[in-house]
């Protein structure tokens, strides 16, 4: 999956790692931004504290939920557009709608959707320590992901094959006017 991006090539523009809990945007999303001296920022760490108490009970978020913490990250994306500086934001990004959003503060945003089966992430989350989202929220992520589109820039990953194959193939999509690694 991939789509035309308005980025230069060979710079590192600004990127969204996205998918459910547990896919390893905050991984993936801090290595990227290490590996171009970029800003990384935590979207999990934006969330409003009613957010984080309603996953951690064990309760999903719905739109309205989510709303003002898009909103605030997409003023960060903005800012980073603004100044001209890259930025790697980790956000779940779930729905088109929620990207659009995103998008909305920089027409050039790119999105990485870090993607494997229901098993591997469900494992992995279990195996996260001291992390507010239960795994039993899984289910209720997958079921309202939407998948990229061929009209958004970006791609899809698995998230099976390592962490420095997954930062490899994005890195080397930043030569590319149009990232397309796979």
């Amino acid at each position: 999956m991939a789509s035309a991006s308005n980025a230069q090539p060979g710079h590192p523009g600004r990127w969204v790692m996205m998918g459910v809990s547990g896919c390893g945007k905050s991984t993936i999303g801090a290595a990227l931004a290490q590996h171009f001296d970029i800003p990384f920022l935590e979207g999990d760490a934006f969330h409003p504290a009613d957010n984080v108490a309603k996953m951690s009970a064990g309760l999903p978020l719905d739109d309205t939920d989510r709303a003002g913490w898009l909103q605030v990250l997409a003023a960060e994306i903005r800012q980073a557009r603004e100044n001209g500086t890259g930025l790697v934001l980790s956000c779940s990004a779930l729905k088109r709608h929620y990207r659009d959003l995103l998008r909305q503060a920089d027409p050039d945003l790119r999105f990485v959707h870090l993607n494997g089966p229901r098993p591997l992430i469900s494992e992995r989350m279990q195996a996260r320590v001291g992390h507010y989202m239960p795994s039993s929220l899984l289910d209720s992520q997958l079921s309202i992901l939407e998948p990229l589109q061929g009209d958004e820039a970006g791609f899809t990953l698995d998230i099976a094959q390592p962490p420095q194959l997954l930062i490899a193939r994005i890195t080397e999509s930043t030569a590319k006017t149009d990232p397309s690694p796979t």
